[in-house]
């Protein structure tokens, strides 16, 4: 069993978390074994999924989308993160812009799309997964409402 956890350790308020320094770790048989690599993902990450290939997992970034437009690290889109699982091994292999604050993210039922739901733009990225990285299909599906999490299941 692998499970992918998320930790900021200096995350004290939501203005912290944009320039924090949080860890994505990898570890298998948790509790039982220390982690075996840790990913530095700055930006503030919101969440994450892993693909039901198990080869891959996707964080999204918050980057500042949830700041005062005057804030220094204000940025008007969030980001997705593809990091390739093998074995104990875990790798950054890239980063594509979403929407503002993206919050929700699942992988289709075959692992080939992830779908991230940018609450504040109401609506959901659909991003091509090519091997180990991601690819912004550049279309959108617009929502009556803020997505503020997602689930996924077989078909």
């Amino acid at each position: 069993m692998h499970t992918l956890s998320a930790a900021s350790p200096t995350k004290t308020s939501a203005q912290a978390a944009s320039y924090c320094l949080p860890t994505i770790q990898f570890m298998a048989n948790p509790p039982a074994k220390p982690a075996e690599r840790q990913i530095v993902l700055h930006k503030a990450p919101e969440g994450f999924a892993i693909s039901p290939k198990g080869n891959l997992a996707v964080a999204v970034l918050l980057q500042g989308t949830n700041a005062e437009k005057s804030a220094f690290y204000y940025h008007p889109n969030g980001g997705a993160v593809a990091l390739k699982i093998d074995g104990k091994k875990v790798t950054k292999t890239g980063e594509v812009p979403v929407g503002g604050l993206p919050e929700g993210i699942v992988f289709s039922p075959n692992g080939d799309y992830v779908y991230i739901g940018n609450f504040t733009d109401q609506d959901v990225s659909i991003l091509k997964i090519d091997g180990d990285k991601l690819t912004d299909t550049g279309q959108k599906l617009k929502l009556p409402g803020h997505p503020a999490s997602m689930r996924s299941g077989p078909q």
